[in-house]
Parts: C-alpha cells; sequence; structure tokens
C-alpha cells in the first residue's frame, strides 16, 4: 500500500512503501524484489534496481539509477547513486558513497569514508 514520503532529495513527498522483507522505504519508482532486505532505516528510491539477494541495511540508501544485485550489501551510512551498480559479494559500508557509472564487483569492499566514480588516473 502506497504511502507518502520525503527522501530528502528535494522532490518533496512521493508515492513510497515500506518494503515487505525488512520494512525500509521503498518509492514506487524504484524496483525491488521481494528476495532483497531493505532494512527498517534504510531507502531506495528514485529509479533504482535492487534484486537478487542485495541486501540494503543501516542508514543506507541506494537512488538514481543505482543496480544493485547478486549478493551485494551496501549498509552503515553508505550511498550508492546515480548510475553506480554493485554486484556479486561486494560490500559497500560506513560512510561510503559510489557514484556517476562505478561498478564494484567480486569481493571489493568500499569503506570509510571512500568515494568511488569513473574516471581516469593521470600521472
Amino acid at each position: 500500500m502506497s504511502e507518502l514520503f520525503d527522501f530528502g532529495d528535494g522532490y518533496g513527498l512521493v508515492s513510497a512503501h515500506r518494503h515487505p522483507n525488512g520494512g525500509g522505504w521503498v518509492a514506487e519508482t524504484a524496483t525491488v524484489a521481494d528476495s532483497v532486505y531493505v532494512g527498517p532505516h534504510a531507502l531506495v528510491y528514485g529509479y533504482a534496481q535492487v534484486f537478487g539477494n542485495a541486501q540494503v541495511s543501516g542508514n543506507a540508501w541506494v537512488s538514481g539509477k543505482a543496480k544493485i544485485y547478486e549478493s551485494a550489501k551496501i549498509s552503515g551510512y553508505a550511498r550508492v547513486c546515480e548510475n553506480a551498480q554493485v554486484s556479486g559479494y561486494a560490500r559497500v559500508y560506513g560512510d561510503a558513497l559510489v557514484y556517476g557509472y562505478a561498478y564494484i564487483t567480486s569481493n571489493a569492499w568500499i569503506a570509510g569514508k571512500a568515494r568511488v566514480s569513473e574516471g581516469e588516473c593521470h600521472e
């Protein structure tokens, strides 16, 4: 059942619901599989997609067109947004931010105050 919820992203109140597996808020524009765990304080909004056995917990949020799938876990105060993808057994936690077109996969762990985005390294 849809309710109105403010995700704090500047769009004000939008249609959303509590996810049946964990109770976190999910915007009606986002796609979250029933197999996913969305903890009671976690948020998934925008056009984000979360599926497989993924987990979003703690005060983490997933937004934009981000995709979280397979057995990836987003937790703590972590944020995954824009077009970023997290998959495999990857973990994003703490105050980490994954954004842009970043792709985190396999057994990668992104933690602390790390900031990960697409780009090039120049010497």
